[in-house]
């Protein structure tokens, strides 16, 4: 037994004193196809009005055999890329019409599978997933029971849709222009290698020594994973090699940098930190910090806007292709020419 109450379309007839059938076809928008009298719209409409009656969602979407939601599986709510992903696509979702259902994967395949799962149980209409392994046969499977996309992450040699960033050209970019001004020593600091985000950021990182004619030191190319603690331990084995720190560092994710800077505070208040910091993913709060740190900077509100666009299509039963979205570098430490 509950206290609340809840009007219903037969209450608001009553209110109106009109059939609850009369009541229905105009408050879901079908009173000109009905030819209703406009003076009988208008009175059910105030009076509807007045006591703050919607028509039942789910009534209506049990109708068209849609829930009317989505789901969006996350790495980490923490994860400040990703956490801009959600929040860029809840707006865009709400305007279309879908509830948008967020979970966390924490980065684990298990964990993944029963996120998935319990969105599969809440009969969400299309999933979108940043994908925590390659396992290109259990998406596939997901993919034939709903409306599929891959966001911000691939899995590689999977036909699957995906909306990813142009992760490559820009890390290509970025240690190119270090490289130009005579820096030898830069070290690299990744996550799982065998996500393809590591694949695609590391590419772009050694095809920028490749055509400087050059090669890294395969020492100082780290990978653990995504999570902050990764960028600390790997700034801190670095730091232990070399007894210093190197000329300059690339993160390939901003938790990977949130740990470099953690220990660099730790160590000296970065009196010592490198010039030349790099990283993937971008923050307002960099532009505060003690040094100057470049960094390539997402277009979340692409990625969700294709991504969401993506399922639309599906939905609508229309073939959809996969995307790759442009990203830019924020420049806060300039070059000369």
């Amino acid at each position: 037994m509950t206290a609340y109450q809840r009007l219903t379309i037969a209450d608001i007839a009553q209110l109106a004193g009109v059939s609850k059938t009369t009541t229905s076809m105009i408050l879901n928008g079908r009173a000109e196809q009905y030819r209703i009298a406009a003076a009988t719209v208008e009175r059910v409409q105030q009076i509807a009005a007045e006591h703050h009656f919607q028509p039942s969602a789910s009534a209506r979407l049990l109708r068209s055999r849609r829930s009317g939601t989505l789901g969006l599986v996350i790495p980490e709510l923490t994860n400040f890329a990703h956490a801009m992903l959600a929040q860029t696509l809840e707006p865009l979702c709400r305007d279309a019409g879908f509830q948008l259902f967020v979970v966390s994967s924490n980065d684990d395949a298990e964990m993944e599978i029963r996120a998935v799962e319990q969105l599969l149980a809440r009969q969400v209409d299309g999933l979108m997933l940043v994908p925590c392994s390659n396992n290109a046969k259990l998406y596939a499977k997901w993919a034939k029971r709903m409306p599929l996309v891959l966001l911000d992450r691939r899995v590689i040699d999977s036909n699957l849709p995906f909306v990813v960033s142009d992760a490559e050209k820009q890390v290509f970019e970025l240690i190119s222009t270090v490289l130009a001004h005579g820096i030898r020593e830069i070290a690299y600091f990744g996550g799982q290698m065998s996500l393809s985000p590591s694949v695609d950021r590391l590419a772009g990182y050694q095809k920028a020594w490749q055509a400087a004619g050059l090669a890294p030191d395969p020492q100082l190319i780290k990978h653990r994973n995504y999570q902050q603690h990764s960028g600390y331990s790997m700034m801190a084995e670095c730091y232990t090699q070399l007894g210093r720190y190197p000329e300059a560092i690339f993160c390939a994710s901003i938790s990977l940098l949130e740990g470099v800077l953690e220990f660099m505070n730790e160590l000296d208040h970065f009196k010592t930190a490198p010039q030349h910091l790099m990283s993937f993913d971008d923050h307002r709060l960099l532009d505060c910090m003690p040094r100057a740190i470049n960094s390539v900077v997402q277009d979340s509100a692409a990625l969700a806007a294709q991504s969401l666009q993506r399922i639309q299509s599906q939905l609508a039963g229309e073939a959809v292709e996969s995307c790759w979205v442009a990203s830019r570098i924020n420049w806060r430490q300039t070059y000369p020419d």
